[in-house]
């Protein structure tokens, strides 16, 4: 049996920074939040190759004397704390004294600092943990640090990195967030040389979250603010309709420290319940104040999980606050009625100062048809004048030839019109005569007027006089009906040929569609007598899925032609730009466009250009999340999108053709099961239906 013995320093601060600094990401939380407990105003971050071989934070905060710069790298050395006390009501980010330790123990770490006011700074290199000597230096005010080959001497470490381009990308995302807990803070992010990330540092939640989340998120944001006894929470959530794929974009603080939880994320969920789609998920950016005894962060080495005194009072005061902002929504898009007094009388102010007598008046004013044929105009004229009657309008229309060699038959209908008067004319009984029934066919004959037979029953007068005018419409006839308009057409026309693209024949299998409930769900018998109901866009997708995933070729795209500009969170900019060669062959022609967005010049052709930004927001949640780019699995997860959005919708009307095609393939075997795992169909046995009417 081994003995047992104490490690040596150097072992015990190895397993200690494994517990502290997991990636490049942990290195710069650990020194962001010492740079904003040093008072900071302007925060500079720089990364190369992911930050695996150099990494620089620089502040402007109070700096550290030259004198306390080895003991800063001492396990266990603080200034936040001192007593046992000050444990139970934290006030600060940092506090255990381990981090500069522990990334030191595994990097090789320049320092260089200057307090305020001071002359000059001092610099201090430590390598492996082993601090050398304290030199000045000249340096601005503040501090800054450079972390060199991180993991070097722990190959077990580094050999459990991911990509370059994930580490940079979980740098960019943890910058981000940070920036939105101090919004009085400003800052900077240099990736590689070039800038990525910049916050204006106006003390405006707002401001940092357009620098940092974007554009379209800041558009969506409703104000949050709720407040109970000495608890608060501040900030903002999107409107129901800006719903995400995941909960990439929930961030939460507690007294300005990131954290994880479940008890706030339940809290914002558990408000939008009734308002958005199942799978969806709100985001936020949610600022909690809590008595400092009510919280404790010294749960884990990293502190972004945290326990709460009196978690019904808390979560209480998030939903409360989320509701409220909710309910403040759609009370403002609601239209509001106007009161009475501002209801306008469309007759203006007629019967205000209106004597009895101008009433009267009024009224035989309006009592007097005033009818003005179209195109008519007063005429002044003696009563004993005759009036001369206009002549008759020609109801015929000349029919150019016809090249009947040349398809003439088929091109006809081009020449067909319909030609009627402005006015159509009444006629007496001794002016109008029948409808001829013989038809003059259409050959070679130039400009020759066909005339169209009238069924018996349909038959109506032709015009041969002048028209009557108005005042004699009412005479003529006591029950006008519309005179006939003769249509010029030909005398033999073939019902034109329509192609057939596509048929389907009906179903030899032992089932029968008997309908749909709610246009979302096939309903069918099978020969057993069984009742089957299908998800028609379950199937749908399942279909598209399946017929996408077995083209292993490259999938097609589609050239736009109005390119599309989107907008993205620092950290999903950072995934979607570091992986722009493996959108290409999703079908997404993309190029970095500054400014965190890219611009779309081709999507993939089984999408609508409306589809687009959001099937690359859910990929680029795909992207920040998974552990390593695995082009499989990520050209699946977008294939599902693509399934989802091209599938049949529930509520949408569908032909029996297309629900017999569907129908087929569920009953096959073929399709089990949606993409995301849902069930296709559900049975609904002769027994357990007849045991609902109590008939078994």
């Amino acid at each position: 049996m081994p003995h047992i013995q104490q490690l040596s320093p150097h072992v015990a601060d190895l397993i200690a920074a494994g517990e502290v600094v997991e990636r490049p990401a942990s290195v710069v939380k650990e020194l962001l939040e010492n740079a904003i407990d040093a008072g900071a105003q302007s925060v500079t971050v720089e990364m190369k190759n992911g930050g695996m071989t150099y990494l620089r934070v620089s502040d402007d905060g109070c700096g550290i004397a030259p004198s306390e710069l080895p003991t800063a790298f001492l396990r266990h050395a603080t200034s936040k704390l001192r007593t046992a006390e000050d444990l139970a009501a934290i006030g600060t980010l940092g506090f255990r004294g381990e981090a500069l330790a522990a990334i030191s123990s595994v990097s090789r770490l320049d320092i260089f600092s200057r307090e305020r006011g001071a002359l000059s700074g001092a610099k201090l290199h430590l390598e492996g943990g082993v601090p050398g000597t304290v030199e000045d230096a000249g340096c601005p005010e503040g501090t800054s640090i450079i972390v060199r080959d991180l993991f070097y001497n722990t190959p077990a470490r580094l050999k459990f990195m991911k990509r370059d381009s994930a580490e940079a990308t979980a740098i960019a995302g943890l910058v981000a967030h940070l920036a939105l807990s101090h919004p009085e803070v400003s800052f900077k992010l240099i990736k590689d040389g070039t800038q990525t990330l910049l916050t204006p540092g106006d003390g405006a939640l707002r401001s940092a979250i357009y620098a940092s989340l974007g554009r379209e998120f800041t558009l969506s944001l409703l104000e949050v603010k709720g407040a109970d006894g000495d608890m608060g929470v501040t900030g903002f959530v999107t409107s129901p309709i800006a719903s995400r794929g995941t909960r990439g974009m929930q961030t939460f603080f507690v007294n300005g420290r990131l954290v994880k939880s479940q008890l706030l994320t339940a809290a914002l969920e558990e408000a939008y319940s009734n308002r958005m789609m199942k799978g969806k998920f709100p985001g936020c950016v949610l600022l909690v104040e809590l008595p400092r005894d009510m919280v404790d962060v010294n749960v884990h080495p990293a502190k972004t999980i945290v326990k709460f005194v009196g978690e019904k009072r808390v979560f209480d005061l998030v939903y409360h606050a989320v509701m409220a902002a909710l309910d403040k929504r759609e009370e403002a898009e609601r239209p509001q009625p106007k009161p009475a007094s501002q209801v306008q009388n469309p007759r203006g102010d007629f019967f205000a100062n209106m004597t009895s007598q101008q009433y009267r008046e009024s009224r035989k004013t309006a009592e007097k048809p005033a009818y003005t044929p179209a195109g008519a105009r007063p005429v002044s004229a003696p009563q004993s004048a005759p009036v001369k009657p206009s002549p008759a309008p020609q109801w015929q229309t000349r029919v150019p030839a016809i090249d009947t060699q040349s398809g003439g038959k088929a091109a006809l209908s081009d020449y067909v019109r319909h030609e009627t008067p402005a006015s159509a004319p009444v006629l007496s009984a001794q002016q109008s005569q029948p409808v001829e029934k013989s038809v003059h066919s259409v050959e070679n004959h130039d400009d020759e007027v066909v005339t169209l037979p009238m069924p018996e029953e349909d038959a109506r007068p032709v015009v041969t006089g002048p028209i009557i005018g108005p005042a004699a419409e009412t005479a003529a006839e006591p029950e006008p009906e519309a005179p006939a308009v003769p249509v010029f057409a030909p005398a033999k026309q073939e019902e034109p040929e329509i192609e057939q693209t596509t048929f389907v024949p009906p179903s030899a299998a032992p089932w029968r569609i008997a309908g749909e409930v709610l246009d979302t769900y096939i309903v069918c018998e099978d020969e057993d007598k069984n009742v089957w109901l299908i998800d028609k866009h379950a199937a749908h997708e399942r279909v598209n899925f399946d017929r996408m995933k077995a083209n292993q070729e490259p999938l097609m795209c589609q050239a736009l032609l109005a390119p599309l500009v989107a907008e993205f969170a620092a950290e999903e900019y950072s995934a979607l730009a570091a992986n722009l060669e493996l959108l290409r062959e999703f079908g997404f022609e993309c190029e970095e466009f500054g400014g965190g967005s890219l611009i779309l010049r081709a999507i993939p052709a089984d999408i609508d250009s409306g589809d687009a930004i959001p099937a690359l927001e859910e990929l680029a949640d795909k992207l920040v999340t998974a552990h390593t780019v695995d082009p499989a699995a990520a050209r699946d997860a977008l294939l599902h999108t693509m399934a989802c959005k091209a599938a049949i919708k529930g509520g949408w009307k569908s032909d029996l053709s297309e629900l017999r095609v569907l129908v087929d393939k569920v009953q096959s075997g073929e399709v089990q099961f949606c993409p995301h795992g849902r069930p296709v169909k559900a049975k609904l046995t002769k027994y357990e239906l007849e045991k609902m009417f109590k008939r078994a």
